[in-house]
Formats: structure tokens, C-alpha cells, sequence
């Protein structure tokens, strides 16, 4: 079965779209946990971090330059942001393709969760 995130890319899901190139995808998270909350996502599936071979690592390294070009986008770039990647149930993945939740534009405490 075709994870929801795959539905998305596809353009089968809708959702509100803040980039796409020819490796990834982002969009607004729909329950956002800060005034700017994106998914960035490659379009290539991979369940969790567990399942990276060292052929990913030019696009994890590629995915976190697009959060960082989505900060300077959102103007949170100067006064932080947080970029997070939850593996497995107990750190609450729900959706299992790979994740990277960009979270900003208020003060984000520590620990979180």
C-alpha cells in the first residue's frame, strides 16, 4: 500500500506546497506545533532513518541546504529554527517516509516532548 506521503508527491493528496525540485517535496504541516511548520521530503520512499545506505547521503545533506533555504524563505533564518527527524514509533514517526519537520517563528523550548 502507497504510504500518504507518496500520495502527496503524486499530487493525489492535496496539500499546501512550499517547494518542490526533482529530489523533494515540502508543505505546510496540517497540525502545525509552531507558526512555521514544513515536512520536507525526498521523492524517493525511505521508511526511517534506519533504513539510509550511504547512497543517501548527498540527499540528506541536499535536504537540510532546502530547510535552510525555506528558513531564509520564512525569515526565521537570523533567529532560529529547529529541523527534526522523529525514527520509529516511540519518537513518533506516523509517517513512515523519511521526514524532516522545519519548525520556527516562535521561541522552541528544551527538551522537546
Amino acid at each position: 500500500m502507497e504510504c500518504i506521503f507518496c500520495k502527496i508527491i503524486k499530487g493525489e493528496i492535496p496539500s499546501k506546497k512550499v517547494y518542490e525540485d526533482e529530489k523533494v517535496f515540502a508543505f505546510e504541516d496540517i497540525h502545525p506545533q509552531a507558526p512555521v511548520h514544513i515536512l520536507i521530503i525526498p521523492k524517493e520512499h525511505i521508511c526511517s532513518i534506519s533504513d539510509l545506505d550511504k547512497e543517501h547521503d548527498s540527499l540528506m545533506g541536499y535536504i537540510l541546504r532546502v530547510a535552510a533555504k525555506l528558513a531564509e524563505e520564512k525569515s526565521i533564518n537570523e533567529t532560529g529554527y529547529r529541523v527534526v527527524i522523529n525514527c520509529g514509533p516511540d519518537a513518533g514517526q506516523a509517517v513512515f517516509h523519511i521526514h524532516f519537520h522545519l519548525l520556527g517563528a516562535r521561541s522552541l523550548k528544551w527538551p522537546p516532548g
